[in-house]
């Protein structure tokens, strides 16, 4: 499988989950609080009005990923994607060592193990796409 098609999956993948905590579930947390504290470190709402814009977010973002080689725009949101994966990852990578959430928390230990190294990862293959073709070839 391309790398873009495993990006867009995942992308398709995180917006069902976001569809799926619009319905008031918490998996794989115990209810919303402990979610949230170990999603994103802090207590916010997963209301519908706040995931299901993220679901289409992350619809879009999978557009954008499968026309990455062939669309001006698509790369240019690629591009801004790679920019805030990255600003994730250089956040994730200051929480790891310490500033932010405390160590025995459960979002510092996901964070550590699963989500910096997911961003670091995921930036490196929107990078890869991005290189993919000359941006002069694609058409507008």
């Amino acid at each position: 499988m391309k790398a873009r098609q495993v990006v867009a999956n995942a992308h398709v993948l995180l917006a069902l989950v976001h569809v799926y905590w619009a319905t008031g579930a918490t998996w794989p947390a115990v209810d919303q609080r402990s979610l949230s504290l170990a999603v994103l470190g802090q207590e916010v709402s997963f209301a519908p009005q706040v995931v299901l814009p993220l679901a289409v977010l992350h619809v879009l973002l999978a557009v954008a990923v499968l026309k990455v080689d062939r669309l001006r725009l698509a790369r240019l949101v690629v591009a801004g994607l790679a920019a805030g994966l990255a600003l994730r990852a250089a956040a994730g990578v200051v929480w790891d060592f310490g500033l932010g959430a405390g160590s025995g928390t459960a979002f510092y230990w996901l964070n550590l193990f699963f989500y910096t190294p997911a961003y670091i990862t995921w930036l490196a293959v929107d990078l890869r796409l991005l290189r993919t073709k000359q941006l002069r070839e694609l058409p507008a």
